[in-house]
């Protein structure tokens, strides 16, 4: 995907882009509202800044998100005043969608979310676009009304998660899991997958990575025993130091990253096929770090292979990843013949080393009303 994603102030923004055609028509000015493009002009004069994608072929996305503490009126009802975090506009053009920018940019808006503590998190849509509410479905947003303009509301509360699916609870993790566990990715492979173990966590260091790499995540292995990960279980991303330098490897092989497990599938299991390399393909679409070619030839040659799902729930960031070294010394890697990857770590081991890494535990395993 040529392009990035930057910070830009509305300032900055072309508003006469064909881009923003669409939402000129969506929001005209009336005698209800000021309309798109005066919004737009008096974001300018705050100094207000947009998350904005641009290629080639001219702006593709455009989020913006505002922080509000007050009553919201719908027709069916009146929200009462409360902390929330507002997506005042989230746009993908049409040569975008149906691929992984809106997946990624939701996610972003989700982890800015969670990070500001606000209580919940809404956007306003018209029911004519189909494809974002489908996306607002699945992370869990639930529709709980209609503004005076007549588009839907879709709200979620940190008081209100489902837990029912990996997708629904993000990015919380749903504090009735029985056991996590290690996946061991190595570096060359990670860096590519897990693009955001040195980043500091800042909003600005996340965007060029975080959104358009989407939060889905599929990880191919030759294992000929299936992993002990269940669907909805938390794993640690363990990005392992290949290099020969003479380094020794448990100091530069560390966690960076934590998922849930959204699925686990054998794809091949001592030479017998269970999926064709068609479904495989479809499967897998964009979210692995092989093309369609390696992953061709990884079907025909390999003896074992299996996929796992993940949706990629949050980082540590420089300075915070967890060596082996850290690990080894607090009895949370191997244990006598049992190799990482089978270790099941209990949940207090798990939010040890996400206190290590420096993570807000309380802000991360949360409980709700729909614990399952």
């Amino acid at each position: 995907m040529a392009g990035k994603f930057e910070l830009k102030k509305f300032s900055d923004i072309d508003i006469q882009d064909s881009f923003f055609d669409s939402l000129k028509f969506d929001y005209p000015a009336d005698e209800k509202n000021i309309g798109f493009e005066a919004w737009f002009s008096k974001k300018g004069i705050e100094g207000a800044e947009a998350l904005v994608f641009k290629d080639d072929d001219g702006l593709g996305a455009f989020i913006c998100l505002k922080d509000e503490n007050e009553s919201i009126p719908l027709k069916e009802k009146i929200l009462p005043i409360n902390s929330r975090k507002k997506i005042s506009t989230l746009f993908i053009a049409e040569r975008y969608r149906r691929q992984r920018l809106g997946e990624g940019a939701l996610g972003l808006a989700l982890w800015e979310w969670q990070k500001s503590s606000q209580n919940e998190i809404y956007i306003t849509v018209f029911e004519k676009h189909k494809l974002l509410i489908k996306q607002l479905e699945i992370f869990g947003f639930q529709l709980v009304g209609h503004n005076l303009n007549g588009e839907c509301v879709y709200l979620k509360s940190r008081f209100d998660i489902d837990y029912s699916t990996p997708y629904k609870s993000f990015p919380f993790i749903n504090p009735n899991f029985k056991k996590a566990g290690y996946l061991i990715v190595n570096d060359y492979y990670h860096d590519t997958l897990f693009p955001y173990s040195e980043l500091s966590r800042t909003f600005q260091e996340q965007l060029s990575l975080s959104v358009s790499n989407g939060m889905s995540k599929i990880y191919i292995g030759n294992q000929f025993k299936l992993p002990h990960y269940q669907i909805g279980e938390p794993i640690f991303i363990y990005r392992k130091y290949t290099k020969k330098d003479g380094q020794k490897p448990k100091y530069k092989s560390c966690l960076t990253s934590f998922c849930i497990v959204s699925n686990v599938l054998q794809v091949k299991l001592n030479h017998k096929k269970l999926m064709s390399l068609e479904e495989l393909l479809e499967k897998i679409g964009n979210k692995s770090v092989f093309d369609k070619e390696d992953l061709a030839a990884k079907y025909q040659n390999d003896k074992n292979l299996m996929i796992i799902e993940m949706l990629y729930y949050g980082y540590f960031g420089s300075g915070n990843n967890v060596n082996q070294a850290w690990l080894s010394e607090n009895d949370l890697w191997s244990l006598p013949d049992v190799y990482p990857t089978e270790v099941h770590l209990r949940p207090d081991q798990f939010q040890k080393i996400l206190q290590k890494g420096d993570i807000d535990v309380s802000n991360v395993i949360i409980n709700s009303s729909k614990t399952c």
